[in-house]
């Protein structure tokens, strides 16, 4: 039965911007709902509270990109902050930022910056691009915070000046604006991320990475900065 649903999965070919409520998103809604919404997930026992579907991608990402500096807004209980560090240690290379608005956990590591404040205000800001000025590798960010679409309108504004050219900059859980299920948190990040790729064509949309699993919680979610841009 799973093999000839990941089957039909398989060959499904919805658009990324109008997708109907179809076998995907069904898939989609029931695997929500059994994990309540990834809230388990843990990562060495830490809450990582990610779509597996879409860490394994992100492993993928950072493994070939292979940033000096990973920003990371929207913190939360540190799970995913940690999981970036662990790769980076098995690397040898590589430091992460990541912000949130307030302290919920107990989490440390040598790699790992921690600051609390709003991810798009200026105090926060000045600390992450005198860093980013710092390295001289590439910059990577993940915007995991508000996932209104002011507010991810203004981290994208904000952060996609420090990402270089040929990295990412990538935007979560634009979910919210594709299934019924979660449709009270919406306007989203995908009106947000519309707006900025028609305003900014120095980035593109990886259609292949936000596909790489069929199954994602950031359509539309890995926008890359072209090369020489």
């Amino acid at each position: 039965m799973m093999r000839r649903l990941l089957s039909r999965l398989a060959r499904a070919k919805d658009s990324l911007t109008t997708r109907s409520l179809g076998l995907e998103d069904r898939f989609h809604t029931a695997i929500i709902r059994h994990t309540n919404n990834f809230g388990s997930t843990t990562w060495l026992g830490r809450p990582i509270w990610q779509n597996v579907f879409d860490l394994w991608v992100i492993q993928e990402t950072i493994a070939e990109i292979k940033p000096d500096l990973l920003v990371e807004t929207g913190t939360n209980r540190g799970g995913s902050s940690l999981f970036y560090a662990h790769l980076f240690d098995l690397m040898g290379h590589g430091q992460i930022i990541t912000v949130d608005v307030q302290k919920l956990h107990d989490l440390s590591h040598p790699r790992v910056t921690y600051l609390i404040g709003d991810s798009a205000g200026e105090a926060v800001l000045g600390t992450v691009r005198r860093r980013a000025a710092e390295v001289t590798g590439p910059v990577m960010v993940i915007l995991d915070s508000d996932h209104s679409e002011a507010h991810v309108r203004r981290e994208l504004e904000a952060y996609a000046p420090l990402v270089t050219p040929g990295s990412f900059l990538m935007v979560q859980d634009g979910v919210i604006d594709v299934l019924p299920m979660l449709a009270a948190d919406c306007p989203g990040p995908l009106p947000a991320i519309n707006d900025f790729l028609l305003q900014h064509p120095e980035y593109e949309l990886d259609v292949e990475r936000c596909r790489r699993f069929l199954i994602t919680h950031h359509p539309k979610g890995w926008l890359r900065r072209k090369p020489g841009s």
